[in-house]
């Protein structure tokens, strides 16, 4: 019986003390620890044990997954929306350059056969893009993949939407290498287009050009765009290549005009390759067969 309300001592020992359970447990915890990262024993466990909690997973995150999809969907919807719009002005506007082309084409060929003069200059284009740059870190050369098995020729121009960006150097059978306009060893034959003066433009690194060897008192002035000229019998005429950002007239005899790339030459991946096509020889003229001789009348 209990004295005073404390309960009566046990009669018989009940077990080991909190202390010693807790001590047990954590070193067979840590012995299970130790062996499974030795031997994996419990890794099919843990593999059933995921298989069963997967729909629980799930089902957990179906809220936030929902959610973070109609985000998605709605702002998709709204760009998808905008670049079909964009799309669609600039489908008008090709429309229109491509009908105004067609018909400045038509009116070339009537004139030049009113004039008599000779077919115009065919084009030769290959498409490229730009596989990486060149190893040698002095020189500003990419490498394109496409070869002389694709018709790349060495000397042709290279182009994007924007304008020239450099000229194909040397030429494999499956890979091209292409200098691009900064480097300081690449040339281009070049004229102005407001006023058709003609010069060449070089390399003057950092991503700038110069156009060298024009007298200090030539009508070129800053905002002015520089085009191929066609001199050199390689590039195409008319090719949008820089425009001029500075000039400086007192400096020496010839005028200093630093020009900038029209086109992104540093940025661009996808490039066309134009060149001049041959054209085929002339057929030579036929033979006129010498005439029969007439018969004479007996007097």
């Amino acid at each position: 019986m209990s004295l005073a309300g404390h309960p009566s001592p046990p009669i018989f020992k009940q077990g080991p003390t909190p202390l010693v359970r807790l001590l047990v447990l954590v070193s067979v915890c840590l012995a299970m620890l130790i062996t499974d990262l030795k031997f994996r024993y419990l890794e099919v466990m843990r593999q059933a044990l995921s298989v069963a909690t997967w729909p629980l997973q799930m089902a957990a995150a179906a809220p936030a997954d929902f959610v973070r999809n109609a985000a998605v969907y709605f702002g998709t919807l709204v760009d998808v929306k905008k670049d079909n719009a964009a799309l669609r002005g600039r489908e008008l506007e090709a429309a229109q350059r491509l009908l105004r082309f067609e018909q400045l084409e038509e009116e070339n060929r009537r004139l030049r056969g009113l004039l008599d003069m000779g077919a115009a200059v065919a084009v030769k284009s290959v498409a490229a893009e730009i596989l990486y740059d060149a190893p040698d870190p002095f020189d500003r050369k990419v490498i394109l993949n496409r070869g002389s098995q694709q018709g790349v020729q060495a000397g042709m121009a290279v182009v994007n939407e924007q304008g020239m960006i450099g000229q194909v150097t040397r030429v494999y059978p499956v890979q091209a290498e292409v200098t691009l306009l900064t480097d300081k060893e690449q040339a281009v034959p070049v004229q102005v287009a407001r006023n058709g003066l003609r010069g060449v433009l070089a390399g003057a690194g950092q991503g700038r050009l110069e156009l060298r060897f024009t007298p200090s008192g030539a009508d070129v002035r800053v905002g002015d765009r520089l085009v191929t000229s066609g001199l050199d019998g390689l590039f195409l005429a008319g090719l949008p290549v820089a425009d001029v950002v500075s000039v400086d007239r007192d400096a020496q005899t010839f005028a200093v005009i630093v020009c900038e790339p029209v086109a992104g030459v540093e940025r661009t991946t996808q490039v066309l390759l134009l060149s001049r096509a041959e054209a085929p020889p002339p057929r030579p003229a036929p033979e006129p067969e010498p005439a029969a001789p007439r018969k004479g009348r007996k007097g």
